[in-house]
């Protein structure tokens, strides 16, 4: 009984190993593209000049959503602190939060940090 659990056991690894290396030489790309293999980054072309100076703002967009984006993530366990706290406190604190964001939002408004095209 071992024996055949053993015997079992190396067909099934073998067969792992054959299915492993087909699938190794079947997925190999045959055409090579330029445009695939050269590096890609934040969308400018490396094949320039690297100290050139670009716009900042892309990070800019970046990092206000990003503020955003943890904005969602404190405003959605609010939801479910409703039925346990005194509503009272809970609508203070709410409107306050979202009232400072929104001040953020205007500010950035204001700047023009949220047009793209300058």
């Amino acid at each position: 009984m071992i024996l055949i659990l053993l015997i079992m056991s190396c067909i099934i690894f073998i067969i792992t190993i054959v299915v492993m290396m087909l699938a190794t030489f079947l997925s190999k790309k045959t055409i090579i593209d330029r445009e695939k293999s050269s590096p890609f980054e934040c969308g400018f072309d490396p094949m320039n000049y690297s100290r050139l100076p670009f716009s900042l703002r892309f990070f800019l967009i970046a990092i206000i959503f990003l503020i955003f984006d943890v904005e969602i993530a404190l405003i959605l366990p609010m939801i479910l602190i409703v039925k346990s706290s005194n509503l009272l406190n809970w609508s203070i604190t709410s409107l306050f939060f979202i009232f400072i964001l929104l001040i953020g939002l205007y500010h950035e408004w204001n700047q023009g940090a949220l047009e793209w095209n300058n």
